[in-house]
């Protein structure tokens, strides 16, 4: 029994959501080893990186300006 067959049949004997998994996952080496999609993945996880990266300091900035609210140090 080849490779191929051995997965295909290792596979028919999961569960839905694990089945689900191994897609995801053959669809991420699909992925890695084209270049140009790899290039757009890179890019793209890179901008949600900065994107919550923005969101915590924005929200770590508006704890502190709320708490500076509170104790009377700053106004409205």
């Amino acid at each position: 029994m080849s490779v191929y067959d051995e997965t295909i049949t290792k596979i028919r004997q999961l569960p839905e959501p694990l089945v689900q998994e191994v897609r995801d996952f053959v669809d991420f080496l699909l992925t890695r080893h084209d270049q140009v999609r790899w290039q757009l993945w890179n890019q793209f996880s890179e901008g949600i990186d900065l994107s919550e990266a923005d969101v915590s300091d924005y929200l770590a900035n508006l704890e502190d300006y709320e708490r500076r609210l509170e104790r009377g140090e700053i106004a409205w």
